[in-house]
């Protein structure tokens, strides 16, 4: 893998970091299987090219559309949960429903199955003149910052008192509630800042890529999933700030086992074998964990 290629990883690995962080609050803190981001990322991503290539100055700011992309995730999100709290549907079919329907919604914000961002200012369009470092180089590190910035921002949220009654509303809903914590609300706030994450990695993948793709959101569960569950596996710990930090790791890790899978002439292996490869490695993880932890408990059995 040469330099450019390893730092292109890494520039995937931190906007699905984000991705990932949002999946963290739906399965880890809120433990509300979301399949949103299936719509949401793409979504992000269809909103923020067409403000981009708009021909109306204000809004073709590529800071302000990605922000608007984000709230655009945020309403995604809440959608879902509003099928799941007040009309009871179920969190698993309430996020493929708003997945499904985000489809032909996505289409329609772009007037057609993509829209290319070719020769229009993006986010990343400033680095492009910096004289000390390569543009790739102070992208990525943007991203990096940009990543650290919203870890401490979710790991401040987290430990506010809306932060405190959503992870009490995931740990135990029936507890939370004698309590006087409004469980609904905190899903509906929760799923919604999950989708807002979701959407700003989409905005940001598309103007890195140089495209908003209908289909783009193909599989983002999965890899959310994966750097969460390869991440609190390197990094197991019931500390938020230590979890959050679990979940950048587990992108980076999952990004570069995937790009060495890819990368290397043994295995024969292409770019369209990428969704089976998460798969398979998603699966290993989670076997290998369910032996060492069963391991680790009849080692404690025959201690005691």
């Amino acid at each position: 893998m040469s330099y450019y290629e390893l730092m292109g990883t890494f520039e995937l690995s931190f906007i699905f970091a984000i991705l990932a962080l949002g999946t963290f609050i739906t399965f880890k803190i809120l433990d509300f299987p979301d399949l949103t981001v299936e719509g949401s990322f793409p979504f992000g991503a269809s909103v923020a090219a067409v403000l981009i290539t708009s021909e109306i100055p204000i809004i073709s700011n590529a800071w302000l559309a990605t922000l608007i992309a984000a709230f655009a995730g945020f309403g995604a999100g809440y959608a879902t949960a509003i099928l799941n709290v007040k009309f009871k549907i179920l969190h698993i079919l309430a996020g493929i429903l708003i997945a499904t329907a985000l489809y032909s919604i996505n289409i329609r914000v772009m007037d057609g199955p993509n829209v290319p961002l070719l020769g229009v200012d993006t986010v990343f369009t400033v680095f492009e003149d910096i004289e000390y470092m390569k543009s790739f180089e102070a992208k990525t590190l943007f991203l990096g910052a940009l990543v650290l910035a919203i870890k401490f921002s979710l790991d401040a949220f987290l430990a506010t008192g809306v932060g405190l009654s959503m992870r009490a509303s995931g740990s135990n809903a029936e507890m939370a509630a004698a309590n006087g914590v409004d469980v609904g609300k905190m899903r509906l706030i929760g799923v919604g800042v999950a989708n807002a994450l979701a959407a700003t990695a989409g905005a940001l993948f598309a103007q890195t890529i140089g495209a908003s793709d209908a289909q783009s959101g193909v599989g983002m569960i999965i890899i959310g999933l994966a750097a969460v569950i390869i991440g609190m596996s390197l990094l197991p710990s019931r500390l938020m700030w230590h979890a959050t930090f679990a979940v950048i790791v587990g992108t980076v890790v999952y990004r570069l086992a995937i790009a060495a899978a890819l990368n290397s002439d043994a295995t024969g292996l292409n770019a369209s074998d990428l969704q089976m490869v998460t798969a398979f490695l998603v699966i290993f993880v989670l076997v290998v964990q369910h032996y060492s932890s069963g391991f680790l408990a009849r080692k404690k059995g025959r201690k005691l």
